[in-house]
C-alpha cells in the first residue's frame, strides 16, 4: 500500500525544496554527508502507510534525540571512503597488486595523482571504520530501539580481516602489497559489507539532524494508529516552518470527520489548513511535527486544493482548473481509500450564487465518505448555516477582532461559524472609494 500524494499537494504544503528557504525540506536538512542528505530525501519522498513502522522510526529519532549524540564521523573522510570504496576494482589480486604497482610508478614518474587518491581513499576508510566501530559498541552498549542496529554493525567487525585492518597504523609506510590486499578486500570481497557501513553512517547523520532539529524547536512525536480508527488529534499544532506561529486543537473521528471552517480573508484558514496537512505529512515519514502532542490515524494519501491556479496551456480558467480538482479529488475518495482532503475557499472563481451551490454540494457528498478526513474553508458563511443538519460536520472559524475600525486577526481557532463581515470596512480603511471618486 503506498501513500499517495501529488505534485500539487505537495508544491501546495512546500513540503520539498531542497535549497528553498521556508520549505519543510530546508527546515530538516541538517545532515553533514551525501548520503545523509540522499537517505533524507528518499525518507521524505515515501511516507510510510504501516502505524507499527511509523512508530518503530519515531522511537529511532526519539532515542537519539534524548541520548544527545554528536555525529562522531569526518564528512570529508565519509566522502573518502565513499569513493573509494565505489571505484571499480580489478576482480583478482594479482590484478589490484600490478593495477597498485602501475599507480605508483607513474606517480613518481609523472603527475598522476592517482596513487596519493588511492592512499587517501585507504587512509580515510580505516579512520572512518574505526570510529564507526567505536560508535556502534557505544549503541550497542545502550539499551534502546538502535540497539539491534547497531549489534549488526558490530558484526562486520568480527572479521579477523576487518580487525587487522582497523589496527593499521595509517601514518606508517604501508607496504604496496598491503595496499593492494586491502584494496581488493575493501572494493571486491567484503564491498556489500562497506556499503552496509556507509549506510549506516547515513542513517546516524539523519537520526542525528532530525533528533537536534526536533530539540531546537520543541517538536515532538506523532503517535500513528491503524487507519480503520479514523482519527486525527492534535493539541497545539503550528505551523513548523513559521516563527512564533501560533498553535491550535483539531479533533477529527469517524463520527466528525468533516471541518467547515470560516473566516475573513486574511484570518489564518489557509495557514491553518497547510498546518494540518504538514503535520500529518511528517507524521507519516516518522518525523517530529509542530504540536504538544498528536495522534493519527495513517492515511493512504493527501489531497488538497489551496492554490489553485488556472491553466493556460490547457485552457483553463481558473474556475475549471478547480472544478478539475475536485473531480481528480472525488475519483480517490471513491476507490475506498482512507485520505485526508482539503480544500480552501472552494469555486472561488466563479459567482458566489453558484460558489454557494458547489460548496454545499461537494461539502454534503463528502461528508459521506467516513473513511476519509475532510476539511473545506469559505467565506460564504451562509454555506455552514444550510449544512447544520449534518451530524458529521464541525463548525470552526479563525475569528476578527475589530479595534476601531481595524481588523486583528488572532489566529486562534473558535467553534462555530464566523459572523465577520468586514470586508467593505476594509475597502473603506483603504480609501479606494475617495480615489475612485477623484
Amino acid at each position: 500500500m503506498n501513500f499517495t500524494i501529488d505534485k500539487q499537494s505537495l508544491d501546495e504544503l512546500n513540503l520539498m525544496g531542497k535549497f528553498r528557504q521556508g520549505s519543510v525540506y530546508y527546515l530538516f536538512n541538517q545532515v553533514k554527508t551525501r548520503g545523509g542528505e540522499q537517505l533524507l530525501d528518499q525518507l521524505f519522498r515515501t511516507p510510510l502507510t504501516d502505524a507499527v513502522v511509523i512508530n518503530q522510526r519515531t522511537e529511532v529519532f526519539r532515542f537519539f534525540q534524548e541520548e544527545q549524540l554528536q555525529f562522531p564521523f569526518d564528512p570529508q573522510q565519509v566522502l573518502l571512503m565513499r569513493e573509494y570504496v565505489d571505484a571499480a576494482a580489478s576482480s583478482g589480486r594479482l590484478q589490484v597488486l600490478a593495477g597498485v604497482l602501475l599507480k605508483k610508478t607513474l606517480s613518481s614518474l609523472t603527475r598522476d595523482d592517482r596513487y596519493k587518491m588511492l592512499i587517501q581513499g585507504l587512509q580515510a576508510t580505516i579512520v572512518t571504520l574505526k570510529k564507526c566501530f567505536s560508535f556502534a559498541s557505544g549503541l550497542a552498549a545502550r539499551k534502546g530501539p538502535y540497539q539491534q542496529r547497531a549489534a549488526e554493525v558490530i558484526k562486520v567487525f568480527q572479521s579477523q580481516e576487518i580487525s587487522k585492518l582497523i589496527d593499521t597504523d595509517i601514518y606508517s609506510d604501508i607496504p604496496v602489497g598491503t595496499i593492494a590486499s586491502y584494496d581488493h578486500l575493501l572494493k571486491q570481497k567484503l564491498n556489500k559489507q562497506m556499503q552496509f557501513i556507509l549506510h549506516f553512517i547515513a542513517e546516524t547523520d539523519v537520526n542525528i539532524a532530525v533528533g537536534n532539529v526536533a530539540a531546537a524547536r520543541g517538536l515532538t512525536y506523532a503517535k500513528a494508529l491503524p487507519k480503520e480508527a479514523n482519527v486525527l488529534y492534535a493539541i497545539d499544532l503550528k505551523h513548523p516552518a513559521i516563527d512564533n506561529a501560533i498553535g491550535n486543537d483539531i479533533q477529527m473521528t469517524a463520527q466528525s470527520n468533516v471541518i467547515f471552517l470560516t473566516g475573513a480573508n486574511m484570518a489564518g484558514k489557509s495557514t491553518w489548513m497547510k498546518s494540518i496537512g504538514i503535520g500529518l505529512y511528517l507524521a507519516h515519514i516518522g518525523f517530529p511535527v509542530a504540536a504538544a502532542s498528536m495522534e493519527f490515524s495513517v492515511r493512504e494519501g493527501i489531497y488538497s486544493s489551496i492554490n489553485v491556479a488556472d491553466n493556460i496551456a490547457l485552457g483553463y480558467s481558473h474556475f475549471y482548473a478547480e472544478v478539475v480538482r475536485v473531480k481528480n479529488a472525488a475519483d480517490a475518495t471513491a476507490t475506498g481509500k482512507h485520505l485526508l482532503l482539503m480544500f480552501d475557499e472552494l469555486f472561488k472563481g466563479t459567482n458566489v450564487k453558484d460558489a454557494y451551490d458547489g460548496t454545499l454540494a461537494v461539502t454534503e457528498s463528502f461528508a459521506d465518505y467516513r473513511n476519509c478526513l475532510f476539511i473545506v474553508s469559505t467565506h460564504i458563511i451562509e454555506v455552514g448555516e444550510a449544512l447544520q443538519g449534518k451530524e458529521n460536520i464541525q463548525f470552526n472559524y479563525m475569528p476578527t477582532i475589530l479595534e476601531g475600525t481595524v481588523p486583528r486577526y488572532t489566529y486562534r481557532l473558535q467553534h462555530g461559524i464566523t459572523e465577520d463581515r468586514q470586508g467593505m470596512m476594509i475597502i473603506r480603511n483603504e480609501g479606494i472609494l475617495e480615489l475612485i471618486g477623484h
